[in-house]
């Protein structure tokens, strides 16, 4: 009899952490950079590779920087969104083209619409790998000090931008 209570403790633990794995939330997994300095970079921009940008050059302002690639599938989901956001212009989004093809960037831009302020490059992906980038896309709220305020992972849906991003932008801004 007790041969079988082993095997099954075992196996009572492993559908306990199962069940628990299941409920958990990847797009709230916390960012050790909240509350955080933004980390420093200094990009080549997008549309003009001559010049580059610093978050240092948004120092005072609120603002947000969207991981993005012309490769990833999730990016184009939400895209249409940061279209309306870029047109409404609330706030300066800065676009991190993350380990993408220059032409196919430009491209995706071209025939999807612009929304990005400006939009840098980080072609071997060290940036991200700073701003501890699991996949794209991600957003982040940065605030007029520099300060990593809020990160979202993945696509950022309408409930996303006018429950949470927007609200914080508007009281970042205050």
């Amino acid at each position: 009899m007790t041969r079988y209570l082993i095997p099954l403790a075992i196996f009572a633990v492993l559908v306990a952490f199962l069940s628990i794995g299941l409920n958990l939330k990847p797009r709230e997994v916390p960012s050790p950079l909240i509350d955080k300095p933004a980390p420093a970079f200094t990009l080549n921009q997008l549309h003009e590779p001559a010049k580059q940008m610093s978050p240092a050059d948004l120092k005072g302002k609120v603002w947000l920087l969207n991981v993005w690639g012309s490769w990833c599938v999730s990016c184009r989901q939400e895209h249409p969104l940061l279209v309306e956001l870029g047109k409404a212009n609330v706030v300066p989004l800065v676009g991190l083209n993350w380990k993408d093809n220059r032409e196919a960037a430009l491209k995706w831009l071209g025939d999807l619409g612009d929304p990005y302020t400006v939009s840098v490059v980080d072609p071997d992906g060290k940036v991200a790998i700073d701003y501890g980038v699991y996949g794209a896309p991600e957003t982040y709220v940065i605030d007029r000090d520099g300060v990593v305020r809020y990160k979202q992972i993945g696509p950022i849906s309408p409930e996303d931008l006018t429950k949470t991003i927007l609200p914080l932008v508007k009281k970042l801004q205050g």
